[in-house]
Parts: C-alpha cells; structure tokens; sequence
C-alpha cells in the first residue's frame, strides 16, 4: 500500500454496509439505469488494439449500447477512425470529450492535433483534452506539451481546453496547470495500492489535491474504475464484488457532491494486458464481447 493510503486507513471506514451479492447488482442496475455524467468510449474489439483502424459499424454498435446510461463520452485519438467516434456521439445526443493522442512520434502528434481542431471547428468536441498522461509517462517536454495545448487554444478558442494527467502532476507542474481552461484529473486509488474499503476517501482526498491546484478552475475526473479481474497491486484487489463496490460508490459520491466524472470504461479490450498487467483486459462495465458484467 502507498504511504498515502496508509495515512487514511485510520480516518475512514467501509463505505458501502455489507450486502449480498444481489443487493450489489440490484444497486449497481439502479444506479446505472438512473445514469450517469461521462464513460470513456472503449472502440477496440477483440483482436484490435490502438493504431488499428476502427469503423463506423463497429462504433456504432457501441454507441448503440451506452447511449442509455451516459450523458458524455470521453475519446482518446482523433485517428484511425476515432475522429468519427464525436459525430456519432452527437448524432446519439451525446456530449464529448475529445482526445489527442500524444507520444513521442512526431508525425503522429501533428495528425492528432489537426484531427482535434478540425473536429472542435465542425462542431463535435465539447471538450478539448490535448494529450493524455504525456507527463507522467515522459514522452514529451513540457514546453513541447504547451506549444500542442497552445496551438489548440488558438484554433478553437471558444471551446474548453485542458490535459489529462493523474491529479497530483497538476501540483507539479504549475505552468501546464495555468494553461489549462479546465482541470482533466485521472484519480485511480487502485493503482495506488488503497484497498477497497478505503478508496472513496483517497479519491476525495485526489480530487481535493487537484482542485486545490486549480486554483478555481473547474476539475473534472477524466478516468477512474476498478477492475474485476487479474493480478492484486499492492492492497488492491480485482474482484466482481469490489469492481461493482468502487462503482456504486464514485457514482454516488459524483451525483452527491456534482463532480463530473468519466468512469473507466465502457468496454473490456484484451490489447491493455501489454502496459498495465493481466488486470489491463478488465476495466470494462461490458465486456469484450459487449454483455454488461455485472
């Protein structure tokens, strides 16, 4: 367990009362059918993985699926037929939040960044995240990272603009923080080790950091989940029951205290095992073969 989460086991306890297994899905249904705020959009069938090109079929079939629970959309690429992901969101009456990929490929950043600005100037992004934990990874300067988000600002000035990173890089790095119109915060207690019971405290406590950072600029969770299956990291452990408990849980606390949020994900996609472990294939609340879990 991280130090952090450590220092919080003593101040919380179990967030959600015992309750059957039946209790949860019921719960978890109910919550669902009422919807909620944003779901990250999952494109990639099985066998597909990113730079793969996606269709306008496969999409659809999944928009088709989520259009009843959410009010926005979160992408991550506007390439490889990811741009046509935001015009079939708004087609549904969906809102999005649209994604520039940035690496370390220099061709690659430009096309995203181009497919960002066209769609914002045709009408279809919401929301403009110009990069996503490119920080965190290290894949760009900072300087490079605010040249992109700069460019974007320019182009589309009307609409918000920010980056995505985990909460606490927006304390680091206060340059980037200053650029941002709103505040796009990945605030994931799993991969910081915090057990189940203890999670909804640590995500508040993330979100206060970044909120704290912003310094009265909006902040919007742009990722959180919990995963049912795979490998434990540290105290955190993948299960069906504490996949459904995280749910339930941020979902509440997003409705209660209006915090925008995009949970992590929509669908399962097996290609994530590379990066993040076995636990990678199962953040999705529908799996890979698109039948809601729980």
């Amino acid at each position: 367990m991280s130090v952090r989460a450590g220092k919080i086991m003593s101040l919380a306890g179990v967030t959600l009362a015992q309750k059957s297994d039946k209790e949860l899905q019921d719960e978890f249904n109910n919550i669902l059918d009422n919807g909620m705020h944003g779901l990250c959009f999952s494109p990639y069938e099985e066998g597909q993985e990113a730079g793969d090109q996606i269709s306008e079929a496969q999409i659809r079939t999944r928009m088709e699926i989520i259009k009843p629970y959410t009010k926005w959309i979160r992408t991550f690429s506007c390439t490889d037929g990811n741009e046509i992901i935001p015009k079939i969101a708004h087609e549904y009456g969906i809102k999005t939040m649209v994604g520039a990929w940035l690496g370390d490929d220099t061709e690659i950043n430009k096309r995203e960044i181009a497919g960002l600005i066209k769609l914002g100037k045709q009408g279809y992004v919401d929301i403009a995240a110009v990069g996503n934990e490119v920080m965190y990874r290290g894949d760009l300067s900072e300087e490079k990272l605010l040249d992109f988000m700069n460019q974007v600002k320019q182009a589309i000035p009307d609409i918000p603009m920010g980056y995505v990173d985990a909460y606490y890089e927006f304390t680091e790095r206060p340059k980037i923080t200053e650029a941002c119109d709103v505040i796009l915060a990945n605030c994931y207690p799993f991969w910081e080790g915090c057990p189940l019971e203890y999670s909804l405290l640590y995500m508040k406590e993330m979100f206060a950091q970044a909120k704290a950072a912003a310094n009265g600029k909006k902040v919007i969770v742009t990722e959180t989940g919990w995963p049912n299956l795979g490998s434990s990291f540290e105290g955190s452990h993948p299960s069906f029951e504490n996949a459904m408990k995280y749910f339930i849980n941020a979902q509440k606390w997003s409705k209660k205290d209006d915090i925008d949020m995009f949970y992590f994900s929509s669908f399962d996609e097996s290609w994530k095992v590379g990066d993040e472990g076995d636990v990678g294939a199962y953040w999705g609340l529908w799996d890979k073969d698109e039948k809601l879990k729980f």
